[in-house]
């Protein structure tokens, strides 16, 4: 991706003021274990919580773990990524 197209889709999340989520996406590589303690370190979940949107992305291949503003998820899901899940930001 271009930065100028990396600057455009940034731009274009921050325009809209309503509530965004962080998406967990379901892979081969992570152990249920390993994503409920990141949920736990970095989405403020508790365990039930983490273990439950472990399951729902383990099933559904999806799962919003964490809603409110593009300024406060960016950071978030940078930790998430770089912890090793894959998350998108809707």
């Amino acid at each position: 991706m271009v930065e100028s197209d990396k600057r455009s889709e940034f731009e274009s999340l921050r325009e809209g003021k309503e509530d965004r989520r962080i998406i967990l996406h379901n892979d081969d590589v992570n152990t249920f274990d390993y994503v409920i303690e990141v949920l736990c370190a970095f989405c403020d979940h508790d365990a039930l919580q983490a273990e439950q949107c472990a399951m729902i992305t383990h099933f559904n291949g999806m799962c919003s773990v964490k809603k409110g503003s593009i300024d406060e998820l960016l950071t978030v899901k940078e930790l998430l990524q770089k912890k090793g899940l894959l998350v998108t930001l809707e």
